[in-house]
């Protein structure tokens, strides 16, 4: 696997979708959750759910596989900077 930075988490990216003066109160009424399940998900405590994905993509008028492709790429990162388990490959049959 190549060299990977670390990608913003979706928390963060959504914060870029959001107008300024929107509250966080108002966003989660519109997209039909908990204004806490959504603060989580804003400061990086929650992952994207799948439930998640489809309701930003609606919002924001982008896709869900776009929010979940970040939240991956976020988790695969954080996973990455720990050390590596000491798990030998598989061997093929001959």
């Amino acid at each position: 696997m190549g060299r990977m930075h670390n990608p913003p988490h979706p928390g963060e990216v959504l914060r870029e979708f959001l107008p300024e003066g929107m509250t966080i109160e108002n966003v989660a009424r519109q997209i039909g959750v908990s204004r806490v399940q959504l603060s989580r998900v804003l400061n990086a405590r929650s992952a994207i759910s799948a439930d998640m994905a489809i309701r930003l993509g609606l919002l924001t008028n982008t896709t869900p596989e776009s929010w979940l492709s970040g939240q991956t790429k976020w988790d695969l990162w954080q996973a990455s900077q720990k050390p590596r388990p000491p798990v030998a490959p598989l061997r093929r049959a001959a």
